[in-house]
């Protein structure tokens, strides 16, 4: 027959072990989890700024096309105003001022464009700043510190589990 002592050792020793498994098995669970969340918001992270700089791209390209439309709009306008005053018999300041004013129209449409694309351009940098402030902020919240095993902790639990089942043995009086 097995001793009291033996016994609640064992029963101590198995609730120590027991304990300790099922915290590292938290803490490797977490640790899962936080792995998981954090490739997911890295995917959210470059998609959110790919699609930033997509818009960018396709921005430039339209005020692109757009300033090129104008430069050949102005100069068919000119070219227009110099054969309709020489059909006229129009010449001197009267025609330089008028095509002086269709250049000033140009650049001042192209200024207009340009100005725009500036403040689009800070307005979108503030956007991936905080994009990036964000990010930094989700994974410090999703990488929170992972608790550890506590070895201690279960020791003592486990001792006070068996002093507690050999003293219930020795009052039971199961082993006598």
């Amino acid at each position: 027959m097995c001793s009291p002592l033996i016994v609640s050792s064992i029963i101590g020793g198995a609730q120590t072990l027991s304990s300790i498994q099922g915290q590292r098995n938290q803490a490797d669970a977490q640790a899962q989890a936080q792995a998981m969340a954090s490739k997911q918001e890295r995917e959210r992270y470059l998609a959110e700024v790919s699609a930033m700089r997509t818009r960018q791209q396709q921005e430039a390209i339209t005020r692109s096309q757009s300033l090129q439309e104008s430069s050949r709009r102005a100069m068919e306008a000119r070219a227009t105003a110099t054969v309709s005053a020489a059909e006229a018999g129009v010449s001197g300041l009267s025609v330089d001022a008028l095509l002086g004013d269709l250049s000033r129209q140009q650049a001042d449409y192209e200024f207009s464009v340009q100005q725009q694309a500036r403040l689009t351009d800070v307005n979108r940098q503030m956007a991936l700043n905080e994009a990036g402030i964000g990010f930094s902020r989700n994974m410090l919240r999703i990488n929170q510190p992972i608790q550890q095993p506590d070895y201690l902790g279960s020791v003592v639990g486990g001792l006070q589990s068996g002093l507690s089942t050999y003293g219930v043995i020795q009052d039971s009086g199961l082993f006598e």
